[in-house]
């Protein structure tokens, strides 16, 4: 199956190339899928299967509207699927208004996760100080830390450069090719930590990640859930 995507922060010149060649599986964000429908570089007319991934999130970033869209382009008569980690109500009038008797599968997890949790109370002041002294205990190898800003990212990977400690930042303001580095130097172990905010709460399986830290607690409780679920995956043991 030959295979594309489509995404913000690439050159279109390219994309516009691979479009152009055909392709079997077109993987796309929403904002960047209907770009190149407007410029005329992709028709959907023949797409059999239309797959929503994370649902939940399209739908709390405000995609109701380009998803409505990109929908209105696609045959009638196709096979929908949703994955979803949540079932909101407005995911459910989603489905209801997209599928036709659509059947409901629920995994739940096999096992408890073998995660530890712990919190540390700390004027604001010296909570930079307190994680750097985190990441530097004998025990912390790699470590994936939650801003809640980009700048917050950027300045916490600045503190720990300062510090002596290997970190990089992934973010919004970062390009497609900044955030492919980050990560290619993360998991490579040549950066220790990973300093990301709530884009890299979903979506993300990075292997034998032993901890993650949130400096800033997130807005939403379910987006906690989402960002310690980052380890503690597969078996593993996380904290």
């Amino acid at each position: 199956l030959s295979t594309g995507l489509v995404m913000g922060g690439v050159a279109f010149g390219k994309q516009r190339a691979m479009l152009h060649r055909g392709l079997d599986i077109l993987v796309a964000t929403p904002g960047r899928l209907i770009d190149v429908i407007d410029k005329g570089a992709l028709k959907l007319d023949s797409v059999e299967v239309f797959v929503l991934d994370e649902v939940d999130q399209m739908l709390d970033l405000g995609f109701i509207h380009s998803i409505r869209k990109i929908a209105s382009m696609l045959p009638q008569e196709r096979q929908n699927i949703f994955f979803s980690a949540t079932m909101p109500p407005a995911i459910a009038k989603l489905a209801s208004a997209l599928l036709t008797d659509p059947a409901r599968v629920e995994v739940a997890a096999a096992k408890p996760l073998k995660i530890d949790e712990s919190v540390i109370f700390v004027e604001k002041p010296n909570k930079a100080a307190a994680l750097v002294s985190v990441v530097k205990q004998d025990a912390f190898k790699r470590g994936l830390v939650f801003s809640r800003t980009k700048h917050g990212a950027d300045k916490i990977v600045r503190m720990l450069s300062a510090a002596g400690v290997s970190a990089h930042a992934i973010h919004g303001n970062r390009s497609q090719a900044q955030r492919e580095k980050a990560f290619n130097a993360f998991r490579s172990g040549k950066a220790n930590i990973l300093v990301a905010t709530d884009i890299a709460a979903r979506g993300i399986d990075i292997q034998q990640l032993p901890r993650v830290v949130n400096f800033d607690l997130p807005h939403v409780a379910e987006d906690y859930v989402h960002r310690i679920g980052r380890t503690g995956r597969a078996g593993e043991a996380g904290i």
